[in-house]
């Protein structure tokens, strides 16, 4: 294996890595202020609303990062097979991503 390939594969790890954190420190602050807001407010579609809108940024950061990761890992040598595989993924995730957006610019203007 080159350098290059050694190098990449490591910051495509490092990257897949962060999008986790991301993806789980979203999952745990909206429990969290679904939580809070459920016990103080007593308003519950309230606080499903607004942990959604806090669950679903982290989403959408965390599938741009693992675009990114994908993108950088496809960079260094890359097959037909490896280039279907990634156009593939991008447009699953970038799709998830739209809808996510749509639904978060929806709830913002509630």
């Amino acid at each position: 294996m080159k350098f290059e390939e050694i190098i990449v594969n490591y910051l495509g790890l490092i990257f897949q890595l962060l999008a986790i954190i991301v993806i789980t420190s979203g999952i745990v602050k909206a429990f969290i202020i679904f939580v809070k807001d459920a016990l103080l407010k007593k308003d519950s579609k309230e606080a499903i609303e607004e942990s959604r809108l806090e669950i679903g940024h982290s989403f959408s950061l965390g599938l741009a990062i693992l675009i990114g990761s994908s993108i950088l890992k496809t960079t260094v040598a890359p097959s037909w097979n490896d280039i279907g595989q990634l156009a593939a993924i991008i447009g699953i995730r970038t799709l998830l991503n739209y809808f996510l957006r749509k639904d978060i610019k929806g709830g913002d203007e509630k």
